[in-house]
């Protein structure tokens, strides 16, 4: 979940297609998304990314994905199981949405404002609640399929 999360703060302001060219990169010189290495990223390894032409080079994502792993590790630290934290919030179960057409679909939600506060709160970044409903789609938290989408399933 953390991956995606860090995956959707660098899709912020670009298409999804630049993210899906470049993902194996972007996952290559951030060593497979591993939070314990990510976390130790210093200056150097900030300016060797920033010197990577096949990733996505703004220095803002790239210091928020590193203190993005540090406050994923702060939490773990603290006894807070990520996946567990956004679950709880999500009221541990998909949220089945019944959308007839794609106007209908919202770009954020009270939900998404709310787990956007607190992962701010812990010290995450690109975490807006733009950002965390799209990532909150991907990772299953929200279906929000069509109605009459086959893709719908066990809705």
């Amino acid at each position: 979940m953390w991956a995606k999360l860090v995956l959707d703060g660098f899709q912020a302001g670009l298409s999804w297609l630049i993210v899906l060219k470049k993902r194996e990169a972007i996952h290559r010189a951030f060593r497979g998304f591993d939070p314990l290495i990510v976390a130790r990223f210093d200056r150097a390894d900030i300016e060797r990314l920033m010197g990577d032409a096949a990733i996505i080079r703004s220095r803002a994502k790239i210091e928020a994905a590193i203190g993005n792993a540090r406050a994923y590790l702060a939490m773990a630290e603290a006894g807070e199981d990520f996946s567990d934290f956004i679950w709880g919030l999500a009221g541990g179960r998909t949220i089945s949405n019944s959308w007839t057409k794609l106007s209908d679909l919202p770009a954020q939600t009270p939900l998404s404002r709310e787990i956007s506060a607190a992962l701010k709160s812990r010290g995450f970044k690109f975490t807006g609640p733009v950002i965390v409903y799209a990532w909150m789609q991907a990772v299953g938290i929200v279906n929000d399929h069509l109605s009459g989408c086959f893709r719908r399933t066990g809705a």
